[in-house]
Order: structure tokens, then sequence, then C-alpha cells
């Protein structure tokens, strides 16, 4: 599986190296991904998501199920 946030749906960049001589050559910006176990205590199971830090502070924010629910709505949830 690729490296993209479950929650969030973001992905790697594309982005330059930029020297001291202003030579640029490309370079990946990878995401600040983690994979972290949380528990859904509607269905009293654990489950495992790829998710960014970003998406763990979308997840505090509007908690497990709704941030789920948000996820699967615009496609970045398989689950």
């Amino acid at each position: 599986m690729s490296r993209i946030c479950q929650i969030t749906g973001k992905k790697a960049m594309v982005g330059n190296h930029v020297s001291h001589s202003n030579t640029k050559t490309k370079r990946k910006f990878d995401t600040n991904l983690f994979t972290k176990k949380f528990f859904v205590e509607e269905d009293g199971k654990w489950i495992t998501l790829k998710v960014t830090a970003a998406g763990m502070r979308t997840i505090d924010k509007l908690g497990l199920t709704g941030a789920m629910k948000k996820a699967k709505e615009k496609g970045f949830l398989n689950n």
C-alpha cells in the first residue's frame, strides 16, 4: 500500500533541492505518516490506520467515527 494518509488523503509532494549556486534537482517531500491502532467504541474493536500527524489532529477534533465518516465520503478510506 502506498504512503497515503487514510484520513486526510495527504501524499508525497515533489519539489526541488536548491543549492547555494541555485542549481535545482528534484526531491520528494514525504508525509509524516504513522501506523497507529485506534479503538472504535461502537464496534468494540481495534483498527489499524496509516495516518499523518494532521490526520491524528483531525481525529482528536472530530472523533474517530466522525473522521472516518468524512474520509469515506471523500474516498480516502477503503474499509
